[in-house]
């Protein structure tokens, strides 16, 4: 096979309050906010996007705040567990962080790695893990220096309703090497500096249901529109079902759920989110799509107001 991804291109999930969303990823790990626009499928709703300095594919963590919606439930069919990769040393810093902010935490052991674990606000399952590879970022905020920041997205642990048939689209379709297995769980590595870890819990989980603090999706890196023309025919060929071809401004998309229930989609590493406005500008305004240009007024009156600030914590 001579087709493979990098790793993962972005993770994306439910939330409620799109200011706690900010308060925490901004706030609290220090991620830059790098595009703040609309759920293209549900102009009411944000889609607020947080990763490194620029949002580089593979450090993106995306979220549809709706304020009013179902508290999910983490089961089969979802990411488990996503994992941030941070400096060689910094795990240490970051236990001092959370204890100081009142987040509990657990240490964790798996592939000879340690990993700290906690939740957010809305306990959505995340994990922090000391990683030599990947570019460090270059983004410091409130209380997190650039040198102990999150460097992007380090993997995921995948719950599957079918793991055998999860485990066969990682290899066939998408290219990922098995590498080992521990504690009932089977990893895979690909080629890529980050996101390019993912492991798979081996015996299938109960089904979960979407809503407040689950992954709605997790997306995985095309180079480039050709190599994504190439990626959709060969979903096609695996008996899979990807969507058309979508527009998503910064990157273009097709999605499909794969047998164990777990939504896939493929995405573009360009255009990038410096697009549609200045690099040293992501993420201070709201930004629209063409489509939605002559709503502006109507969109922006029906979206709660955020803004990206330093915790009182971290200003004392």
């Amino acid at each position: 096979m001579t087709q493979r991804t990098a790793g993962i291109h972005h993770i994306t999930a439910f939330v409620r309050s799109a200011q706690d969303n900010v308060d925490f990823y901004a706030g609290v790990l220090g991620l830059r906010l790098v595009k703040k626009t609309v759920n293209f499928d549900a102009p009411e709703v944000y889609h607020l996007y947080f990763g490194n300095e620029g949002g580089s594919p593979g450090t993106a963590i995306t979220f549809f705040p709706f304020e009013h919606g179902r508290k999910g439930l983490i089961g089969g069919g979802q990411v488990g567990w996503s994992t941030f990769a941070v400096p060689a040393g910094a795990l240490p810093f970051w236990e001092e962080r959370l204890t100081k902010l009142g987040i509990a935490y657990e240490l964790k052991t798996r592939f000879g790695e340690t990993f700290l674990r906690f939740r957010d606000r809305d306990e959505l399952q995340l994990e922090l893990v000391e990683r030599e590879q990947g570019e460090p970022s270059k983004w410091a905020f409130g209380g997190v220096p650039a040198d102990k920041a999150i460097k992007g997205i380090g993997g995921a642990v995948l719950y599957s309703l079918a793991p055998s048939e999860t485990m066969k689209t990682l290899e066939g379709l998408l290219g990922f090497e098995r590498v080992g297995t521990e504690d009932g769980l089977v990893r895979y590595r690909s080629y890529g500096d980050l996101g390019n870890i993912v492991e798979v819990r081996e015996e299938a989980v109960e089904a979960g249901h979407g809503g407040a603090g689950t992954v709605h999706h997790i997306a995985w890196r095309a180079k480039n529109d050709e190599d994504h023309r190439v990626w959709r025919e060969r979903a096609i060929v695996h008996g899979l079902q990807p969507t058309p071809f979508t527009d998503r401004q910064y990157f273009n998309a097709i999605y499909f759920r794969e047998a164990g229930g777990i939504l896939f989609e493929i995405a573009t590493d360009p255009p990038g989110f410096a697009r549609d406005e200045p690099a040293e500008a992501l993420g201070e305004r709201l930004m629209l799509p063409e489509w939605f240009e002559p709503k502006r007024a109507e969109i922006e009156r029906g979206l709660p107001p955020i803004e990206v600030r330093v915790l009182d914590a971290d200003r004392a």
